[in-house]
């Protein structure tokens, strides 16, 4: 195993000379080999064991076991216990979600503050057959099936050219001791059914299986490369980015024979699982929206406009003369000035003092809200006005009033009121500018 291990690492991992590497040690053969490995080749090198308490003494015995270990080997050891059981029930999870999140917690943050490079775990390549089996029962996308990477930022797996069969063989002949998991026995859970009962056969029925399996990962893995090659290129020519949004053009979207994939590749980096809903916004009136944890994703007539989401507030602010607010990403200053300028900035309106209530209040828009807008006849309900100008549904919710006692004296950057327009007989006029920063 060692050449074959050099190798590797030389081809795939030769960053990791002069790292300092924190390995993942359960106490199974898989990790025990790993250290026994690393420690020959000389790598400076830390252990980490988690006790999840799960076995009780079984569980004690194995961190036991790692710590004779790592004492006769002369490699420093970190150990941690976690409540396992308490915090599934905590946050509602299965216990092997549970302990995979508390362990890789743990690991990262011993990364951090210990001042170790990368963490090695031990999988090797019959974990990467079971988690391919896993997804694939599940229901998954291309990168379901290609298997555990070869790495994650700083998680290195080393060991997954290596078989079972050859970790179990090289630690016979090398007469290294291991800990057996008594769970990895019974079939509980869904992985050992799959490794007791299903592996097995697909090994009868092909001795060479697992080569045949690697050599498939490698052809996914190269068909999700040519995938994300071919998003990357259509998300240059269909996807244009403005300020915090990304706006998808349906028009272009739909020139492609297969758009649905190319959305799932654009959108899942974003938290999104309701893929139905998804492609079916394509077709959706305006207006439509499909959330994740943290996005939206909203039809807004010829585009898919993607943007976090953002908490929304009834914030109102008062403003009066000569003073300045700052709501947002903007202010709004009003002071008084003594004559109108020539202006055709969208930004600054000019208003009669006597014709208003101060202080003035800056609020959000509400449904039935109209006003009388400038170089018009009558009045005209909001909702109207922002169709007829063809607001999209962004542009109303980031819409502001400037009212006085609830009429409203300017939709902001946009039209003002003519009630409040400044005349011949005006005494005392007040400039309000909007400034964006």
């Amino acid at each position: 195993m060692l050449p074959k291990l050099q190798k590797i690492i030389t081809t795939d991992f030769p960053f990791l000379q002069e790292k300092k590497l924190l390995l993942a040690v359960s106490g199974g053969v898989d990790s025990i080999v790993m250290i026994r490995l690393f420690h020959k080749l000389n790598y400076q090198l830390a252990v980490a064991h988690c006790n999840f308490g799960l076995r009780g003494a079984e569980s004690d015995g194995d961190e036991a076991f790692v710590m004779e270990t790592c004492q006769a080997l002369d490699i420093p050891l970190f150990t941690t216990r976690f409540d396992t059981t308490g915090y599934a029930e905590q946050h509602k999870l299965s216990i092997q979600l549970a302990a995979r999140q508390l362990r890789y917690d743990w690991f990262h943050t011993l990364l951090e503050n210990e001042g170790y490079d990368y963490l090695l775990t031990a999988h090797h390549a019959d974990d990467a057959i079971e988690t391919f089996l896993i997804n694939l029962t599940r229901g998954t996308g291309l990168e379901g099936l290609t298997g555990i990477p070869k790495q994650n930022d700083k998680i290195i797996r080393p060991l997954l050219a290596f078989s079972r069969k050859e970790i179990e063989e090289y630690a016979r002949e090398h007469q290294i001791s291991w800990r057996e998991d008594s769970s990895n026995a019974s079939d509980k859970y869904q992985r050992n059914r799959l490794r007791h009962q299903l592996v097995p056969v697909l090994k009868e029925l092909n001795p060479n299986f697992l080569n045949s399996f690697q050599e498939t990962l490698q052809h996914l893995q190269q068909a999700e490369t040519l995938m994300k090659d071919a998003a990357a290129q259509m998300y240059k020519l269909i996807v244009t980015e403005k300020e915090e949004q990304k706006l998808i053009s349906i028009e272009k979207l739909k020139l492609l024979s297969d758009y649905n994939a190319y959305l799932y590749q654009w959108l899942k980096p974003f938290g999104f699982t309701a893929w139905n809903d998804i492609y079916d916004l394509v077709e959706a009136q305006s207006g439509k929206q499909v959330f994740s944890a943290g996005y939206r994703l909203l039809k807004d007539r010829e585009f898919l406009i993607l943007e976090k989401q953002k908490k929304t507030e009834n914030r109102t602010y008062e403003i009066a003369e000569n003073q300045e607010i700052k709501p947002d990403d903007f202010s709004i200053v009003m002071a008084s000035v003594t004559n109108v300028t020539d202006n055709e900035d969208s930004r600054v309106i000019f208003v009669d003092k006597d014709k208003l209530k101060l202080p003035l209040v800056l609020r959000k828009w509400e449904e039935g809200d109209y006003f009388y807008p400038s170089g018009m006849n009558g009045r005209k309900k909001l909702s109207k006005y922002f169709k007829d100008e063809k607001f999209s549904l962004i542009d109303k919710e980031k819409c502001w009033l400037l009212c006085s006692d609830n009429q409203i004296v300017w939709v902001v950057g946009k039209r003002s009121d003519r009630r409040f327009k400044v005349e011949p007989i005006t005494k005392t006029i007040i400039k309000i500018e909007l400034r964006l920063w």
